[in-house]
């Protein structure tokens, strides 16, 4: 048995939409008796069911800090509560408007709130971008004060000043990643604790399964899943992802548009 860890954003999905083809292919895996989850940087109150239709073993969130199989949650690995509330104020004084992701909700100030309003996909947007942002309203709450939440990771769509500078003053507990999308402008990424990844995810889900990493697949295409291809036993890249994951995978297949996962569970014997 194979246990196989599929990113979704840019490998199961596309833009929030998963292909039939992809569909059909994790159920023909499932049904001949290996394990599949979803190994995301998304909370689980980001993953919808429109995400999962295909049934899956489990899922690992937040980039790692979550992890989940057969229904029983084994991790929930949240910042410590003074480095929560400092990563917070530190985040407030730099004027950053931000998203702070727990498994129960993403947390927003009003001011958070009409921003992401004001950048919701207009009425030509395709379906795909619609589902997406229909996740993101249906997870989203909008509250008084993101002080005393339990959260994993907080997502900045602007700041003042750099997020790497931001993360630097709060402290080593914490590392940055900028954001990839341009025109979300200066200060945009995600902040996180220093030791998760989704390898560590992983890992909770292999020592659960009496498995080991030679047993594992993974699938990704982006910065945050090397990590995951370096402790896989079989490792498939993304074409047009990440350079560092080109580098480490046994195979490269194209992305969920055409249905690429599907190509490499036929090319690895899974399905």
């Amino acid at each position: 048995m194979s246990v196989i860890f599929l990113d979704i954003d840019g490998t199961y999905a596309s833009h929030g939409a998963v292909p039939a083809a992809h569909v059909e292919a994790v159920r023909r895996v499932r049904a001949n008796g290996h394990r599949v989850l979803l190994c995301t940087g998304r909370p689980r109150s980001a993953v919808s069911e429109r995400l999962t239709e295909a049934g899956f073993d489990g899922l690992v969130c937040g980039a790692g800090a979550y992890a989940e199989v057969d229904g029983e949650v084994l991790a929930d690995v949240t910042f410590p509560r003074e480095l929560a509330d400092r990563s917070i104020d530190v985040l407030l004084a730099h004027h950053a408007q931000m998203i702070v992701e727990s498994t129960q909700a993403l947390h927003v100030l009003d001011e958070a709130a009409a921003l992401m309003d004001r950048r919701a996909p207009g009425e030509g947007a395709s379906g795909a971008q619609a589902a997406v942002w229909e996740d993101l309203l249906a997870a989203r709450r909008v509250v008084d004060d993101l002080h005393g939440l339990d959260f994993a990771k907080i997502v900045t769509m602007s700041a003042a000043s750099d997020l790497s500078a931001i993360a630097a003053e709060i402290g080593d507990e914490v590392a940055a990643v900028e954001t990839s999308i341009q025109d979300l402008g200066r200060g945009a990424g995600e902040l996180y604790l220093a030791h998760i990844t989704k390898a560590v995810g992983i890992q909770v889900v292999l020592d659960h399964l009496g498995l080991t990493a030679a047993d594992a697949v993974g699938a990704g295409d982006g910065p945050n899943d090397l990590e995951m291809l370096a402790m896989v036993g079989t490792a498939i890249g993304i074409e047009g992802g990440h350079p560092g994951v080109i580098a480490a995978a046994d195979i490269v297949v194209p992305g969920p548009e055409q249905a690429g996962l599907a190509q490499a569970f036929a090319r690895l014997g899974l399905a």
